[in-house]
């Protein structure tokens, strides 16, 4: 054997993604990091159930915080993945020490939204890792490739925070076109028939958030929870107002801020507004949902809603 054989068969190979989502999981099916909602409790409940967990890294309030919730998460879940949104942009003050945490740690995956990341793309594939990245038009599913990603979420039109403007309909068969690498789908998906109408159009799996929301793990404060449970996709508004990048917010917590509704949707873009009746935060006061808020008809544990979905893509196997 030649020494570059040699280095070839002992090279680590990154994570297998598709392999992960249509063999090693229950369902193929990925709980989307959400900010302030997915923590250590949530992401061990999704793992250990079958699907794969994810939290934002600044959910763990400090780079300390962090460390401790990784070093739990992987002591409760043995060798069952997870994985860690990074947010790769100069705005985020955080990434580069999260970064170095999460691959310090050998984060199984990685999910980077905003800008992708070459460089984390290298070390996380050294200690066979791999990063998936969010998308939410097709030039940025074709930067995100040009740096090595093992695969895309491509954020759709319906999706519960910074969703996109395309339906999968129309952005999932254009991906298609250039790309053959494991794919996920995110965007109002929240049953078992969701969950097959995306392999259908051809993705590996799903991004689920909403549904995970008014869970008994989520770090969702309580009345976050009911206002999810009482809500239907009329009560999702799409607007910049609050961050400068539209996103999608719960219509009644917007109410509740005493701010016009109206005016809000109209909104081109981010809104500096003074006095005390304005001082809300995004996520924090106006709280985010997907176009899927209608299918949460109560506080369920994570592991009774994996079951539902599973149950439900199974009958529709069998139906269709």
């Amino acid at each position: 054997m030649t020494v570059e054989a040699a280095d070839k068969e002992t090279m680590v190979q990154p994570l297998d993604l598709r392999e992960l989502l249509l063999e090693r999981l229950r369902i193929p099916l990925i709980g989307a990091p959400m900010f302030l909602v997915s923590g250590v409790d949530l992401v061990v409940a999704q793992s250990s159930n079958g699907v794969l967990g994810t939290f934002p890294s600044k959910n763990a309030r400090t780079a300390a915080d962090l460390v401790d919730w990784l070093d739990e998460i992987g002591q409760r879940l043995g060798e069952s993945p997870f994985g860690v949104n990074l947010v790769a942009h100069a705005s985020n003050d955080r990434y580069e020490g999260d970064a170095r945490i999460c691959v310090d740690m050998k984060v199984p995956v990685i999910v980077t939204s905003l800008a992708p990341a070459p460089d984390l793309v290298a070390e996380v594939h050294a200690y066979g890792g791999a990063v998936l990245h969010d998308v939410t038009t097709v030039r940025h599913a074709e930067k995100a490739l040009e740096a090595g990603v093992d695969g895309l979420v491509l954020v759709c039109a319906g999706a519960g925070g910074h969703g996109g403007k395309l339906t999968p309909f129309a952005f999932v068969p254009e991906v298609r076109q250039f790309y053959s690498g494991p794919l996920v789908v995110g965007g109002g998906v929240g049953t078992g028939g969701g969950v097959l109408a995306a392999r259908a159009l051809g993705a590996d799996g799903v991004y689920v958030g909403t549904r995970f929301i008014p869970t008994a793990e989520s770090l969702a404060v309580p009345e976050y929870k009911d206002m999810v449970i009482g809500s239907q996709a009329k009560d999702v508004a799409y607007t910049p107002y609050f961050s400068g990048v539209p996103a999608n917010y719960l219509v009644p917590s917007i109410v509740r801020a005493g701010l016009d509704v109206g005016e809000v949707i109209a909104a081109r873009s981010r809104a500096f507004v003074s006095g005390s009746r304005h001082t809300v935060k995004a996520w924090k006061d106006i709280w985010g949902a997907g176009q899927g808020v209608g299918h949460s008809d109560g506080v369920h544990s994570a592991a009774e809603i994996i079951d539902q979905i599973a149950t439900e893509y199974d009958t529709s196997r069998g139906v269709l």
